[in-house]
């Protein structure tokens, strides 16, 4: 029974320190994100410091990931209803190829800054073993929280949320 019992245990410990994993470099919640050069998709290279000076929302996906897919519309609603506004919005794909993340953003009508990370810097600063992951960063560039799922980013609960995390009138 003791076998059993330290077995248990041990597989337990096994399996959350899995959940708990991080990727490499990850910038935790309510810590600063380091500078970033950034390649962009449609839109000319920055500096991730570039967008410092306003909360932003950063959505990580990538042109293969169906959830990506299900919830990039209601991304691009929110952009473009707030982007460069109370907030900026920009995305992170995490694609391979430069060629399916651009069609994808075509297909999809996507008119808000992104970026391309095929070095995996950003995204294992920003910690996306999981897609898609939305961030909500302040002003200063602190990580002020993590989605990991689809989300309708647009939703009146969706905006509420935003609003009191970010701290803006939406």
């Amino acid at each position: 029974m003791k076998i059993i019992i330290t077995f248990l245990l041990f597989f337990m410990g096994g399996v959350l320190s899995f959940v708990n994993a991080k990727t490499p470099g990850e910038v935790e919640v309510g810590s600063v994100l380091r500078e970033a050069h950034m390649q962009g998709l449609l839109v000319p290279n920055q500096k991730l410091s570039a967008f410092r000076g306003k909360p932003m929302i950063i959505n990580v996906w990538a042109s293969w990931c169906g959830p990506c897919k299900q919830e990039m519309a209601s991304v691009q609603r929110l952009a473009k209803r707030y982007n460069g506004r109370q907030f900026n919005v920009i995305g992170i794909s995490t694609d391979d190829y430069i060629d399916r993340a651009t069609l994808f953003l075509k297909q999809n009508d996507v008119t808000f800054p992104n970026f391309i990370d095929s070095q995996l810097y950003l995204e294992n600063m920003l910690g996306a073993d999981r897609l898609p992951l939305t961030l909500l960063i302040d002003a200063q560039g602190r990580v002020l929280a993590k989605f990991i799922g689809a989300k309708e980013w647009d939703s009146p609960e969706s905006l509420a949320m935003i609003a009191k995390t970010l701290h803006v009138k939406l």
